[in-house]
């Protein structure tokens, strides 16, 4: 395994410590609002604090992108082609109603590319981990993505627009059409670990607009590594960039894509 994957991992577990003491006492947890529909709670700040502090105990010069403390330049030359990005609890909403649905993620990516990945499911204690070029794992045992070849037996992945509500009749267009096509949808309310099922086979595909590159980093990987594809909405390689994702097993991303792509005004593709 990879010292930088180990880390991680190290990290997300410290992390998720934090959060299961913390989900036993939610009334008194406090809640602030970043803007409507997006909360911040201090088992966030904490849990990041944490994690930040384990990657530069070990890595003290590379760049971290952090949901909640934004961006720190790597320290050195020798270390600027390197960043951490990190959520520390994807699916604040779902945790502070006691909705066990929630995650933390983790990736390491150099010059761009992610190269490491951890996904951890502190309710579940399920460790999602990828190292580029040497697969994907849950809990150390080999992931694929699912065997299914058509679209209309799949399970998609989603998550509805909480920020982006000019586009929500789109995408609501693009929800009922996928109703019609698909096994069904689901909506459970973090990325990351929609990501990852996707990965292990839970779901067939996913797509989501407006998503940040923490909740898009580590699980990306995860669907590469485990034999997935992955792309922004013109197929292309640059979801970071664009915050707009499609994903899924190799038959059944492409009429997922074509499907989407049909609806899209040419403003909003990317």
């Amino acid at each position: 395994m990879h010292p930088a994957l180990n880390i991680a991992i190290k990290a997300a577990r410290r992390a998720g410590q934090i959060i299961n003491r913390a989900s036993n006492d939610l009334d008194l947890l406090k809640v602030a609002s970043k803007s409507p529909n997006d909360y911040v709670t201090e088992v966030d700040r904490a849990a990041e604090a944490a994690i930040i502090e384990t990657l530069q105990e070990a890595y003290p010069g590379y760049g971290i992108l952090a949901e909640e403390s934004g961006v720190f330049a790597a320290k050195s030359e020798r270390d600027a082609d390197f960043q951490w990005i990190i959520d520390p609890l994807d699916g604040t909403t779902n945790f502070i109603h006691g909705l066990p649905q929630y995650a933390i993620s983790i990736a390491l990516a150099k010059e761009g590319v992610v190269e490491q990945a951890v996904v951890f499911d502190p309710n579940r204690n399920e460790l999602f981990t990828a190292s580029k070029g040497a697969g994907a794992f849950l809990n150390e045992r080999r992931i694929r993505v699912s065997r299914r070849t058509k679209l209309g037996e799949a399970l998609i992945g989603t998550g509805f627009p909480y920020r982006m509500f000019d586009k929500i009749d789109l995408y609501l267009s693009i929800f009922k059409e996928l109703a019609e096509k698909t096994a069904g949808q689901r909506r459970p309310g973090a990325a990351s670990l929609d990501l990852a099922y996707v990965a292990c086979g839970r779901y067939d595909g996913f797509w989501e607009f407006g998503l940040a590159p923490w909740d898009m980093a580590a699980g990306s990987l995860l669907i590469s590594e485990a034999g997935g594809l992955v792309s922004d909405l013109r197929g292309e390689a640059n979801y970071l960039d664009t915050g707009n994702i499609i994903a899924g097993t190799p038959k059944v991303f492409a009429p997922l894509l074509k499907i989407i792509e049909e609806r899209l005004p040419e403003s909003v593709r990317g």
